[in-house]
């Protein structure tokens, strides 16, 4: 057996207020939940937290502690044609593209970085062999 699918996908960032902002008004992530610990987005058929490190981090808690102070790194399917209006979107939310590349496999990513300087990346699933049924 194997998964079908990645369910929950966690980055971490000690200002969660300036994460909700970017991922809800940069991103347009729906916000599902919040709390001191964390902010829960809706994105498709799963879920993105960004947890307080210093928090998740934390020994005894319900469930195994987590967390790290690194800089993390996630790709947000973004089809080809769209790129423009989500150049457009970010210049609209002050968020600068740290860089775009073209893919040898064919496709295009652009970069930026959260508040707490998570890369994110907006690509096409494409360039891992993939296609756009989710």
């Amino acid at each position: 057996m194997q998964p079908s699918k990645i369910f929950e996908t966690v980055l971490y960032a000690e200002d969660l207020a300036a994460a909700e902002r970017f991922y809800h008004e940069a991103l347009g992530l729906e916000v599902i939940g919040r709390s001191n610990l964390t902010v829960v987005f809706r994105c498709g058929g799963g879920v993105l937290l960004i947890f307080d490190p210093r928090k998740s981090a934390a020994p005894d808690r319900d469930v195994p502690s987590h967390g790290t102070t690194a800089v993390g790194h996630i790709a947000f399917a973004a089809k080809p044609g769209d790129l423009d209006a989500w150049r457009e979107q970010l210049r609209q939310a002050g968020v600068p593209i740290e860089r775009e590349v073209d893919w040898d496999e064919g496709g295009h990513s652009i970069y930026l970085r959260d508040p707490a300087g998570n890369v994110v990346e907006l690509a096409p699933p494409t360039i891992w062999g993939g296609d756009w049924e989710f």
